[in-house]
């Protein structure tokens, strides 16, 4: 990426884990640490404070979770990126990681260069899937079909063939350029699939959020 880095800031609990991603960062020429938080509500006050252009989200967080984070943050700054980088892979956290507003999901175990890849993602504007995760929501997409439609909580609507076949692409480790590419069509249309794809992946009440940011007493 051209021009000035990209700002990030990491809410992570495990000191260990935030070393390691600034050790990413150090190295990514295109990025810069900007600030970090171990708990969430401090995550939504340096967040909302420093503006960062990715915010880097862990979910299991002290004070309140990740997920209710997300939901504080995006109901203030709607324009806020925010990459969940977690253990977690049920689905459940998945669909309430995106119906809080999240940008990306991508597991811990994921390489150091495609962490970096999925901030670069996010930052340009583009949403973003850990292919492990791509591959478990094919899985439920073909699951939904067979089933004749969707789940009241989980999907918006049954993917389309061109958006499942974005979705292989993601699982395969392809970059939306190379995605582009290999489907004969601009990046434009790929971040279009992609937002479609995440949109129903989001649950279709944003409630689930807001009530552990509730039960965490700070709305």
């Amino acid at each position: 990426m051209s021009g000035a880095p990209v700002s990030v800031l990491i809410v992570e609990d495990q000191e260990v884990v935030r070393l390691g991603i600034k050790v990413l960062l150090e190295r990514a020429p295109d990025m810069q640490l900007v600030g970090e938080a171990c708990d969430g509500r401090l995550g939504v006050e340096k967040v909302l404070e420093l503006r960062p252009q990715v915010t880097v989200m862990d979910i299991g967080l002290p004070v309140f979770d990740g997920i209710a984070a997300c939901k504080l943050i995006k109901d203030q700054w709607p324009d806020a990126r925010i990459v969940m980088l977690t253990a977690h892979e049920s689905k459940e956290y998945i669909f309430a990681s995106l119906s809080a507003g999240a940008n990306g999901y991508c597991v811990k175990s994921l390489s150091g260069d495609n962490i970096v890849m999925a901030i670069r993602t996010v930052a340009s504007g583009a949403a973003w899937l850990d292919p492990a995760i791509a591959e478990r929501m094919l899985g439920e997409a073909a699951s939904l079909r067979v089933g004749g439609g969707s789940k009241p909580g989980c999907w918006q609507g049954v993917l389309s063939s061109r958006e499942e076949e974005v979705l292989r692409l993601v699982v395969e480790g392809l970059s939306n350029a190379e995605m582009a590419e290999r489907l004969c069509v601009s990046l434009e249309t790929v971040k279009t699939h992609m937002r479609h794809i995440m949109e129903k992946l989001s649950v279709s009440d944003r409630t689930q959020a807001a009530v552990k940011a509730l039960r965490a007493g700070w709305i």
